[in-house]
């Protein structure tokens, strides 16, 4: 039986074990961790309650992540909803939805009502939409330019840049407009709002995140393989072009036919011989990619205070309130039709586990500069205030427990020409394949390039071993007149 070693057990490293599981190779995998998931997992406070330490959603258009989801027995564990919730200043509130329009037009009714942008707002955005939706994705100007100045090249207004393209794209991408690649932003747009019906509908787990990945260490260890945490990779020796082990801190090693290397792109520098660096662009290349932040804030509160299960906030800093009462109360047969939006009118559904009177909330703040130099304590009053402006329910409420979680490097920031440092799976050491979100896989910085990656490398590791196969999964097929678009 044909051997791999996996460092790392994130998205990536999980993907490519369990394909390569499935194949009839004999897995290793080593994470230094106490828990699989890698940045898209939850741990236990010390206080006994348990936390996320982001919240992690996916989209229909994650063709790949819902395979990967399906592999491990986990599907069942993510809740979709068709529907997005917005909360705009002065009180508006607003949906997106689905008509029986066909794409790209399906939006385009809960669009033209939507209450926080003006009709000049909404004519811009409806242009630049169908410059896309007719380019059939990124047209050929979206490469190397920036978000912004791509946006204000086809005169968008202010207001349409801060209360629609920023509010989607800085959540999805994890970067400002103006640092990230307009290739990626319109890629967005075209993916999950134009090219299909249902792209943009919203997947959210509703069990703790680390629950996802149950299935991964049952399925690696039924096919006779073996998986071990709290073990750090020190060193990954090399010899005659090839990778000859991996050495741990604990002074053992550990050998295979192959290996992936599945972890931060700065990790990979640190594991490899300085040499094999600095004579591969490839690797030394990866000096150039930046890292964008993520902070999460969690709030225990005395009593309900929002009855939808997540919340997109205009106009503050918090950008993503999601109601984890109701999340996690949906797995346990809270409601599953479908969902009506009633901020600040609490009705009985989605009642806290915790008692008949308690509330947990999660935000997100996606590249959250501007948090990373404050104090806890300054992030949860800025929170708290923001919280209360667009929830009057929240005013009256008592903020019993909170807690925030910095992550100052969640991600690699998707910059402008930033694809000419990311490298291929393949590597020019003959049984070394690299994954991570941070390889060439197309997307940007998301749990469905992770899992791109992850194929990709086991796809590599397959034909390199005999007989190809194909993991990769296609795009969702593009529906409706965005098809006769792109034929066109």
């Amino acid at each position: 039986m044909r051997s791999v070693i996996v460092i790392g057990g994130g998205l990536a490293g999980l993907s490519a074990a369990i394909a390569l599981a499935e194949a009839g190779f004999r897995v290793r995998l080593f994470e230094k961790r106490p828990h699989l998931g890698g940045r898209a997992t939850s741990y236990w406070l010390p206080d006994g309650d348990h936390v996320d330490n982001c919240q992690h959603v996916t989209m229909r258009c994650c063709t790949n992540l819902d395979d990967f989801y399906t592999r491990v027995a986990a599907r069942e564990k993510i809740r979709y909803y068709d529907r997005l919730y917005f909360a705009g200043p002065h009180g508006h509130r607003g949906e997106i939805a689905a008509s029986p329009l066909p794409p790209p037009l399906h939006l385009a009714p809960s669009f033209t009502l939507f209450p926080a942008l003006s009709l000049a707002d909404k004519h811009g955005i409806a242009r630049a939409m169908l410059s896309i939706a007719r380019a059939g994705g990124p047209p050929p100007d979206a490469f190397g330019a920036n978000m912004l100045d791509w946006l204000r090249a086809r005169r968008q207004t202010p207001r349409a840049i801060a209360r629609f393209w920023r509010v989607v794209l800085v959540s999805a991408l994890n970067e400002e407009l103006e640092r990230t690649d307009a290739r990626y932003g319109v890629d967005v747009f075209w993916k999950a709002f134009l090219a299909t019906r249902r792209g943009f509908e919203v997947g959210i787990p509703v069990v703790p995140l680390a629950n996802l990945y149950d299935g991964c260490r049952a399925e690696i260890e039924r096919r006779s393989g073996e998986v071990r945490l709290r073990t750090a990779v020190r060193e990954i020796a090399v010899a005659d072009e090839r990778v000859a082990g991996a050495r741990f801190d604990s002074g053992e090693s550990a050998y295979g036919d192959f290996y992936v290397l599945a972890v931060p792109h700065h990790e990979v520098l640190k594991l490899l011989p300085p040499a094999v660096v600095e004579r591969d662009a490839n690797y030394s290349g990866l000096r150039n990619l930046a890292v964008s932040p993520i902070t999460g804030i969690h709030f225990w509160l005395d009593r309900e205070v929002m009855a939808a299960p997540f919340l997109t906030v205009l106009d503050r800093t918090i950008q993503w309130v999601f109601n984890k009462s109701r999340l996690l109360a949906e797995c346990n047969g809270g409601s599953e039709g479908p969902d009506r939006f009633g901020a600040g009118q609490v009705t009985g559904e989605g009642r806290s586990t915790l008692s008949d009177a308690a509330q947990y909330l999660q935000i997100v703040v996606s590249a959250s500069y501007s948090l990373v130099p404050l104090s806890r304590q300054e992030i949860i009053e800025l929170c708290w205030r923001e919280l209360c402006e667009v929830m009057p329910a929240a005013r009256e409420a008592k903020l019993l427990k909170a807690t925030v979680i910095k992550e100052t490097a969640a991600t690699f920031s998707p910059q402008p020409g930033c694809d000419r440092w990311r490298p291929p799976q393949v590597t020019g050491l003959k049984n070394l394949l690299l994954a991570g979100d941070w390889t060439a896989t197309g997307w940007p910085a998301t749990m469905e390039g992770a899992v791109r990656s992850g194929y990709l490398a086991a796809e590599a590791i397959l034909a390199a071993a005999g007989p190809r196969a194909k993991l990769l999964r296609e795009d969702l097929p593009v529906e409706g007149l965005a098809a006769r678009f792109r034929r066109a």
